[in-house]
């Protein structure tokens, strides 16, 4: 595990972008699983910034959300399909060919599992997973509780979670219960992950992630096994870490 504290949260958006052009200069046909949220916002957006300064080709890349809210058309401004493609893939020169969201209208969207687990192994796996962390230890849509053997599924959404996410929805009845999300076992096979998250909000749940037992129960510890982790992290979010055992 390599840990990067930044003192800013511009300089954590910035640290981020800078991870993931290197992925890609390195390897040009990287496969990229991204997140959507608001962590995510300020290093899609250096990302993007870097690609137009540096001139960083993403022709050859290819891209994989880990998860899409069930019941929210790829035209609603809310789904991760909408957000993804305004906030980065319709900035970079990436084929949109080679970029998938989980399409959750599909009917019956178990028959979206299918397509989800095809369009990996066609994009020959993840080589940079980008993992950010609730306040309840999930990552993707997998709440506490959710087998680390778990594969992609559909997800019911916690109530800590539908909390966090009813300011962005406007109300908490209108937030969709359910997603469409990687499970645990295909975010560990994810050739490298990068595990971000900022602000004094996510001080205790990074502090346990890292430092406390690895647990079903906060289903972002069982990175501390991965072999290739990065995590980096703002001064706020990595403010308990001083005091782990």
């Amino acid at each position: 595990m390599r840990i990067q504290v930044v003192p800013t949260a511009a300089d954590f958006d910035r640290a981020v972008a800078m991870d993931v052009t290197r992925q890609v200069i390195a390897k040009p046909d990287s496969c990229i699983a991204l997140a959507t949220g608001t962590t995510t916002i300020g290093p899609h957006a250096q990302i993007v910034e870097l690609a137009r300064q540096e001139g960083v080709d993403y022709s050859q890349a290819k891209t994989t959300n880990l998860d899409e809210y069930v019941g929210l058309a790829a035209s609603d401004p809310k789904s991760c399909r909408y957000r993804i493609d305004e906030q980065l893939l319709d900035l970079i020169n990436i084929d949109k060919a080679n970029t998938y969201v989980p399409n959750g209208l599909r009917e019956p969207i178990e028959a979206e599992i299918d397509t989800f687990r095809q369009t990996l192994a066609r994009f020959g796996g993840v080589d940079l997973m980008i993992v950010s962390i609730g306040t309840n230890g999930h990552i993707a849509f997998n709440e506490p509780g959710t087998p680390f053997g778990s594969t992609i599924y559909l997800a019911d959404l916690a109530d800590n979670t539908l909390d966090a996410k009813a300011e962005f929805f406007g109300d908490r009845g209108a937030v969709p219960r359910r997603g469409l999300t990687m499970g645990i076992r295909d975010v560990m096979q994810g050739r490298r992950v990068l595990l971000i998250a900022k602000g004094a909000s996510k001080a205790e749940i990074i502090r346990q992630a890292l430092t406390g037992p690895v647990t079903e129960d906060v289903p972002a510890s069982v990175l501390q096994l991965h072999p290739n982790l990065t995590v980096i992290l703002d001064a706020a979010a990595a403010a308990l870490l001083q005091d782990a055992p």
